[in-house]
């Protein structure tokens, strides 16, 4: 992890600003490293160090970010007075920890401690670090949730998966196949917490009992197919050789803003233009628009499935058998459900749901956008109901102001993505 110090600035601070205001010492997340953050640090470490996070220091606020402390029992230990210490309950232990006995504590036993907070965060950018971190926070607390890997980006960075229920429908969610329209990926991450903590409590989720829904589904879910991308976006790229590559690849398209307007993988691969589902048409309208070479955003590449990203979630769908997809995007505030003259069994109808839960409009594709997606081969190949859902108004990428209004608009259709179909 890298080192910050006073007057440092951008999206790492912002982590340091969460972790800070979590373990409950106020400062404003700016994402500036001022003297507010750095009062606010000194007292975290009670006076013992200055205005410098080193791995140390990490090491220490990171459990306020993933949201649990890991505990080792000693001689004498309850979980009662676990709970008591690190002002957690005892059914938030109880639940993160299925195979421990209360009443037989083994000295030395390693206990995971929920923290009294929501896990996923939704006022600071996102990056594959954040989505690593906070996925971990939910395994952690939620261990009936499974997490897996789809393959890696072009650098190399895993491309993570969430799966929760084991009913006989499947269906699949994904976010951030364009890199700055990452502001989705929370939005499916909230949704799974308050998912897993709804079945942990035996509650229901948006009015349908939890537990049934874990029962008749299996919900899949790929938060961010675009690690590379949204850490270019964000200020938060690993690598100075791909960050210069971007930089050549920009240089290219001077009227796109950067890096807020970089849409595509790390390569300038648009990876929402990869699936064969008309891709030579596609390449014949990004190819007159101008979007001849790798770039920002809207290159189709050199043939479908040659970015990693987009072979992943390809191979990922072809392995399971999913009834009903949503692929979210920004912005519009409205849903396409449509490709060509496929017309999947239901797929209007719960599109219609869809619109009337959440107030977005109804759509077909627009002829400019109409082949080469996603949703466009899933429809095609299974001719079952798939939407690509555009949140948000605005340019992108959409300020996090917006988030709230965003996740009241669709939670119900997270919700129905399952229970429709």
């Amino acid at each position: 992890m890298r080192n910050l110090n006073a007057g440092d600035e951008g999206t790492l601070v912002q982590y340091l600003q969460l972790a800070l205001n979590r373990a409950g010492y106020p400062n404003k997340i700016d994402g500036v490293f001022g003297d507010e953050t750095c009062e606010a640090l000194r007292a975290f470490q009670r006076g013992e160090g200055g205005c410098e996070v080193n791995n140390r220091v990490w090491q220490r606020l990171l459990p306020y970010i993933k949201g649990y402390q890991t505990h080792v029992i000693k001689r004498g230990d309850t979980l009662w007075k676990i709970a008591a210490e690190y002002n957690s309950t005892l059914p938030l232990i109880m639940a993160a920890n299925p195979m421990v006995s209360p009443t037989n504590l083994e000295v030395g036993m390693p206990v995971k401690v929920p923290l009294q907070m929501k896990i996923t965060p939704t006022d600071v950018p996102y990056s594959s670090l954040l989505l690593e971190w906070v996925i971990d926070g939910l395994m952690a607390r939620y261990p009936f949730v499974e997490q897996g890997n789809i393959g890696d980006s072009v650098m190399g960075k895993e491309i993570p998966y969430l799966k929760i229920g084991n009913g006989d429908k499947q269906v699949f969610y994904n976010a951030s196949f364009h890199a700055n329209e990452w502001i989705n990926t929370p939005m499916l991450l909230k949704f799974v917490e308050e998912y897993a903590q709804a079945f942990a409590t035996n509650r229901d989720l948006y009015g349908v009992n939890a537990r049934r829904l874990f029962r008749e589904y299996e919900l899949y879910l790929v938060p961010m197919v675009n690690p590379d991308g949204v850490d270019l976006v964000n200020g938060m790229l690993d690598s100075e050789k791909y960050y210069q590559q971007a930089v050549a690849i920009a240089r290219n398209y001077p009227q796109i803003p950067f890096p807020s307007g970089w849409k595509a993988n790390i390569d300038g691969v648009d990876l929402n233009l990869q699936y064969p589902a008309g891709w030579e048409q596609a390449r014949e309208t990004k190819f007159q628009q101008g979007y001849t070479s790798p770039a920002p955003r809207d290159f189709v590449g050199t043939a479908p499935l040659t970015a990693p990203e987009s072979r992943a979630v390809y191979e990922f769908t072809k392995y399971h058998d999913f009834q009903l997809i949503l692929a979210y995007h920004t912005q519009g505030e409205v849903i396409y459900w449509k490709y060509l003259n496929y017309n999947p069994k239901n797929a209007l109808e719960i599109g219609e749901y869809f619109s009337k839960v959440s107030g977005y409009a109804l759509e077909e594709t627009p002829t400019e956008s109409a082949y080469a997606g996603y949703k466009d081969w899933f429809i095609m190949t299974y001719n079952r109901p798939g939407y690509t859902i555009e949140t948000g108004m605005g340019e992108s990428p959409l300020p996090l102001s917006q988030f709230d209004r965003i996740y009241q608009d669709n939670h119900e259709i997270l919700l129905g993505g399952m229970t429709q179909i």
